[in-house]
């Protein structure tokens, strides 16, 4: 890694480690969103306080978090640097520091840093997202199965790095989904409204 590389992996951490879920609901005097449902920080956990003002702020502070990060190392260092930005914004949520390390779950951000390296992809992600939820009221699956259209879009877009970089992003989405995975295939999972 270069300097400029390393610059924007430590700016982009710091991005994406800021709690939007945690600060929005603490000044709000909501309970500790890490106290509540499934104790997640991200939008669809700062839903279950029945705030839907607050869930929809959470969501796009995590998602301009990474939009941001991907767009400063950009403009200070360049693409390359600002693809390891993108990377380490995606590891700041789910690994923030503020929070001894326990963060989201990384759809929002993943959403953010896509805005940034390429709209057309996050474009197809939110209609995915959106078909899916409407169909199955599913908000996990539909954030798996978008973030695998996009990453199949990316690929053919022909951007080896880039195609790498949403490639660990994605299966890293998927990991931290396990549980809601076990959930879906057990037929438990929560469905978007109850």
């Amino acid at each position: 890694m270069t300097l400029p590389s390393i610059a924007a992996f430590i700016v982009g951490y710091l991005f994406g480690s800021i709690p939007f879920g945690v600060l929005l609901t603490k000044f709000a005097g909501t309970k500790d969103i890490r106290e509540i449902g499934s104790g997640n920080i991200g939008a669809t956990n700062v839903l279950r306080t029945g705030r839907k003002e607050l869930a929809a702020a959470t969501l796009i502070g995590d998602m301009m978090k990474g939009t941001a990060a991907v767009l400063v190392a950009s403009a200070l260092w360049g693409q390359t640097p600002a693809l390891f930005a993108a990377l380490s914004a995606f590891v700041g949520h789910l690994f923030p520091v503020w929070l001894r390390f326990k963060g989201g779950k990384g759809v929002a951000t993943y959403i953010g840093v896509l805005i940034a390296i390429d709209w057309h992809a996050a474009l197809l992600f939110g209609i995915v997202w959106a078909a899916i939820a409407a169909i199955t009221r599913y908000s996990s699956l539909s954030g798996l199965v978008a973030s695998l259209v996009s990453l199949i879009f990316l690929w053919r877009q022909g951007d080896g790095a880039v195609t790498l970089l949403f490639l660990v992003l994605t299966q890293a989405l998927w990991i931290t989904h396990r549980a809601n995975i076990s959930r879906l295939f057990a037929g438990t999972e929560g469905k978007i409204g109850r």
